[in-house]
């Protein structure tokens, strides 16, 4: 299984949905919160080519996006074949 970071912050609707569905997927992931250290958030905003917004999702190489982003990936029957790699 391909190894999955997530950036989130507290009390955020979108980190919830995406943990869930990755947990639904049971895909164990890395998850990095961002919430009270400015330097990680950046380091974020560098690897996510600019976006600020979070949850921010990758998964092994590839930059997924966000929460919304996840879903389509999963709607596509894309996210299964990803998680394997």
């Amino acid at each position: 299984m391909a190894d999955i970071v997530i950036y989130t912050r507290r009390f955020c609707g979108y980190c919830d949905s995406a943990r869930r569905l990755l947990k639904r997927k049971n895909a164990a992931y890395t998850e990095i919160d961002v919430s009270d250290d400015p330097a990680l958030r950046q380091n974020m905003v560098v690897k996510a080519h600019g976006h600020r917004t979070l949850p921010q999702i990758f998964i092994g190489e590839t930059y997924v996006g966000g929460c919304d982003e996840l879903y389509d990936l999963e709607q596509a029957g894309g996210l299964d074949p990803l998680l394997a790699a």
